[in-house]
């Protein structure tokens, strides 16, 4: 269920972008059907891994990735979003928090479901949160990495815009970290309730 409904969003937004790209190209606008494009292939992506990969997606990260999209590419980009100053912020706020979901998808799947009762939900915790702002991390390398060797301006504050970007990504993904050694904790809290072997005469 969780995969119809992954599958049904991603061609939604995929859609919805596809329309805006005919739509701008037909008015010549060329910043906004470059970026309905992008959008295209980028909406498309949960779409090629369920066609050619036998991946399992999470809903979560898949509605994280989708409102990231149309927070960047649609209000940022092609309704101007940006100018309002806070809201580059407040993407990179969402992308820890997506950032988060991942490393949470990432733990489900590489430790084995019996281990998973031994590791303390504080090491769920740091490994979330550590995960999310590493992320934000790479993310201001690439951009410092653009800027000087193509002389961008996607630092556009310099220090404090990447100081601001970083404090963002890492509230985001401690929020979900929280969230996360939180569910970790009342699982452990959770009553076992052994069955005991049923006695011999019981079974004739």
């Amino acid at each position: 269920m969780k995969r119809k409904w992954v599958l049904m969003l991603s061609l939604a937004y995929t859609v919805f972008m596809a329309v805006l790209f005919f739509y701008y190209f037909s008015k010549g606008t060329t910043h906004s059907y470059q970026v309905a494009l992008g959008g295209v292939l980028c909406g498309a992506i949960p779409l090629l891994l369920a066609k050619f990969t036998k991946m399992t997606f999470n809903l979560s990260i898949t509605l994280s990735y989708l409102a990231f999209l149309f927070a960047s590419q649609y209000l940022g980009s092609i309704l101007h979003f940006y100018g309002l100053g806070w809201w580059d912020t407040f993407l990179h706020l969402l992308s820890g928090a997506l950032l988060a979901f991942v490393a949470i998808a990432l733990y489900e799947r590489l430790i084995h479901r019996e281990g998973k009762t031994e590791i303390s939900p504080w090491l769920v915790f740091w490994f979330v949160l550590s995960f999310a702002v590493l992320g934000g991390v790479v993310w201001e390398m690439y951009e410092f990495s653009m800027d000087q060797m193509f002389q961008m301006t996607l630092q556009g504050g310099g220090n404090s815009d990447t100081m601001i970007d970083l404090i963002a990504d890492t509230t985001g993904g401690l929020a979900i970290a929280v969230i996360s050694v939180i569910k970790t904790k009342s699982k452990w809290d959770k009553p076992t309730i052994k069955k005991e072997p049923l006695p011999p005469e019981s079974l004739a």
